[in-house]
C-alpha cells in the first residue's frame, strides 16, 4: 500500500488516470499512511493552483417549503424540522447579500433558492438582482435554483451569472435510498444543459448518508468524466426530524481520504470545503485545506459556520493566498 500511495501526485499530474479500483484502494488507505496521502493529493493542489485560496458565500434567499424529500435536508416540508420558511427575498436583499459576501473577502456570491426548480417570476427577479450586482459589486456571481431549462439559463447568463450550482450529491446507485422524489438522471441531463449553454458547473456531493466507498468513487468519476469546474464537498451534520438524523458514521480521517480522492481523480477542479467541514474535520481543518483550493465562508443555508476571520487566519498560517475582488483565479497548468 505505501507504494501504491507513494509517487500518485507524480502520476495524476503527468496524465495518468486513475481507475475505480485504485479510487476504492485511496479511500482504504490505512491511517498511518493518511499524512503521505494528503502530501500527495496537495503536490497536485499546488501545481495546479499554487497558494492561490478563493471564498465563497451564499445567500438562502427562498427557505423551506420544499416539496423534495432529500433525506438529509431541514428544508423539506415533508420532515418535521424547525425552520423558518419564506418566499424569494426582495432583489434589495440579493444585492445586500453581495455586498456581504464582499466584506468577507469571498470572490463568488451564489443566490440559493429551495424547491425542486424556480418559477420563471422567480427566475426573472433573480435575474434583475445579479445584473444590478455585476454593476456595482466586484464579486463573481453564481446560482442554485434547482433544475432549470434552456431560457432560463440564457437569461441569466445575460444578465452575468458566470457559474450554476447544481449537485448530483451521492452516487446513481445509492440516490434512490436518498431521494425518491426526483431522479439521479435527471440532475445529470441538467448539469450537462448547464455546460451546453456556456455556463461554468459547480457541482458536488455530500457524504455521510449511508454511502458504500463504491458510491464515494463512482461520483468523483462521474464529475472527472463531466469535466465540472468546481466540487463543493459537504460532511453529513445530522439534523433532528429527518431520516439521517441518526447518521454519524463520519471520522476525520475518512473525510480527509475522501477529499484526497476528489483532488486525485478532478485534479483541475476546483475544491471547495463547504457544510459540515467544521464538526467533521475537526483539528483535521487545517490538513484539509493543504489538499482544497477553496472555502465557503459567513455559513451555509441553515447552518452558521465559523467566523470567516478564523478561516482567514488558517489561510494566512498556511502561507497561502486569498484570491478577492475578482482577481485572476488562474490554474497554472
Amino acid at each position: 500500500m505505501e507504494d501504491f500511495i507513494k509517487g500518485l501526485g507524480e502520476r495524476v499530474l503527468s496524465g495518468k488516470r486513475l481507475s475505480v479500483e485504485e479510487g476504492l484502494k485511496i479511500l482504504s488507505t490505512p491511517d498511518e499512511l493518511l499524512n503521505e496521502l494528503v502530501r500527495q493529493a496537495s503536490l497536485v493542489r499546488e501545481a495546479v493552483f499554487k497558494e492561490q485560496v478563493e471564498f465563497c458565500s451564499l445567500i438562502n434567499a427562498k427557505n423551506g417549503a420544499c416539496t423534495e424529500d432529500c433525506s438529509f435536508c431541514a428544508q423539506s416540508s415533508k420532515y418535521p424540522t424547525p425552520i423558518n420558511a419564506y418566499g424569494l427575498v426582495p432583489k434589495k436583499e440579493m444585492v445586500e447579500g453581495a455586498l456581504k459576501a464582499v466584506s468577507i473577502k469571498a470572490n463568488r456570491y451564489c443566490i440559493v433558492t429551495s424547491g425542486k426548480r424556480a418559477t420563471k417570476e422567480e427566475v426573472q427577479q433573480i435575474a434583475e438582482a445579479v445584473a444590478e450586482i455585476k454593476e456595482n459589486v466586484p464579486v463573481k456571481v453564481c446560482v442554485s435554483i434547482g433544475t432549470i431549462d434552456e431560457e432560463d439559463l440564457r437569461l441569466l447568463k445575460e444578465a452575468g451569472v458566470e457559474r450554476v450550482n447544481h449537485n448530483l450529491e451521492t452516487s446513481e446507485r445509492h440516490f434512490p435510498n436518498i431521494v425518491t422524489t426526483h431522479t439521479w438522471k435527471e440532475r445529470y441531463e441538467t448539469i450537462k444543459k448547464i455546460q451546453e449553454a456556456g455556463l461554468s458547473t459547480c457541482c458536488g456531493g455530500i457524504f455521510g448518508i449511508g454511502e458504500t466507498d463504491r458510491d464515494i468513487v463512482e461520483l468523483a468519476d462521474t464529475y472527472r468524466q463531466l469535466g465540472v469546474d468546481s466540487i463543493p464537498m459537504n460532511f453529513l451534520i445530522p439534523i433532528p426530524g429527518t431520516p439521517l438524523a441518526g447518521n454519524q458514521q463520519l471520522t476525520p480521517q475518512k473525510c480527509l481520504k475522501i477529499i484526497a480522492l476528489f483532488r486525485l481523480f478532478n485534479p483541475y477542479a476546483e475544491l471547495r470545503l463547504c457544510g459540515g467541514r467544521e464538526q467533521n474535520l475537526r483539528e483535521f481543518h487545517d490538513t484539509a485545506m493543504e489538499i482544497a483550493n477553496c472555502l465557503m465562508a459567513g455559513g451555509y443555508l441553515t447552518r452558521a459556520g465559523r467566523a470567516p476571520g478564523k478561516d482567514e487566519e488558517m489561510i494566512k498560517k498556511l502561507g497561502r493566498k486569498l484570491i478577492t475582488k475578482k482577481e485572476n483565479f488562474v490554474k497554472a497548468v
